[in-house]
């Protein structure tokens, strides 16, 4: 993703530029692409970036924010949208990942993925001739953390040095969050049980983490692909819930943050979901704004 001057022997114009788990920003670009996010949420008909360009968006995992948020940013870039639901490519009926990537490369300027392995969304990238993008994976989910950016940037301002308390399941949000939070210089504590942890992510106790954060956010404790274990993950996560004991850990202007859908009363208390200091609602409206300054990022010419 970084810049190369075209003097660069090294510089290849035909290299495709992919967002796939967030590592393959700058932190210069993270910075420039948040500032942008916030110029296309003033103005949300202001820009024509995707006029005459069409994206495919294959959704193999149910959806709403992503679906929606993908849908209508690029429309409201000038773009056509491409919906493709499980069940309507022929990577249903045995056509190969590579296939696939050619073939869509001949028809559009870019291909979202929401899907279950990590792998596939790396395949598909790896034939791909034009950008493709990592709506969700079990491995990774990097637009989230782009909105969850967002809507910090929105609330502090300078993002260095905030520090970003998640509770609850070690998942590919919890991931997303660590690789995107650190580019932007963000402190992320991770509290999560030992059999739901990350390998190599350092977990504190609930109480530690919040201490002194700008923000507490937390996640479902079934995640789509876990409900056979639900009640061994709810047993597990019962201490990591997020309520107004943890909050009152946290900074005065802390605020709640949920990548939704959410439980209330589960993984999250009614009072904080819907409450004065909850920023969930806007982290969910900034998904649009923060990916459709992605899609310009990746399709500028």
């Amino acid at each position: 993703m970084r810049e190369i001057p075209a003097e660069d022997p090294d510089y290849d114009a035909t290299v495709t530029r992919h967002f796939l788990t967030g590592d393959e920003l700058t932190a210069d670009e993270l910075r420039s692409l948040l500032d942008r996010a916030l110029e296309l949420k003033a103005d949300r008909s202001g820009a024509e970036t995707l006029a005459d360009k069409s994206v495919a968006l294959v959704f193999e995992r149910p959806s709403t924010r992503t679906r929606v948020s993908f849908e209508v940013g690029v429309a409201e870039l000038g773009g056509h949208p491409v919906v493709l639901r499980e069940g309507e490519l022929q990577l249903s009926r045995g056509e190969s990942v590579r296939d696939t990537a050619l073939v869509l490369s001949r028809y559009v300027q870019a291909i979202g993925v929401r899907t279950g392995p990590h792998e596939l969304v790396e395949e598909l990238a790896a034939h791909a001739e034009v950008p493709v993008v990592n709506m969700l994976t079990r491995d990774h989910h990097p637009c989230q953390a782009l909105a969850d950016l967002l809507t910090l940037h929105e609330r502090f301002g300078e993002l260095a040095e905030l520090k970003l308390a998640y509770v609850g399941d070690g998942n590919n949000v919890a991931r997303s969050l660590l690789v995107l939070g650190a580019l932007a210089g963000v402190e992320v504590a991770l509290a999560t049980p030992p059999e739901l942890s990350l390998p190599d992510a350092r977990s504190v106790a609930p109480e530690q983490a919040a201490a002194d954060a700008h923000a507490l956010y937390t996640d479902v404790w079934v995640s789509m692909g876990d409900e056979e274990e639900a009640d061994r993950r709810r047993g597990l996560l019962g201490p990591y819930r997020l309520d107004e004991a943890l909050l009152e850990r946290a900074r005065p202007d802390a605020v709640v943050l949920h990548c939704l859908p959410a439980h209330a009363g589960e993984e999250i208390s009614e009072e904080l979901l819907y409450g004065e200091r909850s920023a969930v609602w806007d982290q969910a409206e900034n998904r649009l704004h923060a990916q459709k300054a992605l899609l310009e990022l990746l399709l500028s010419d």
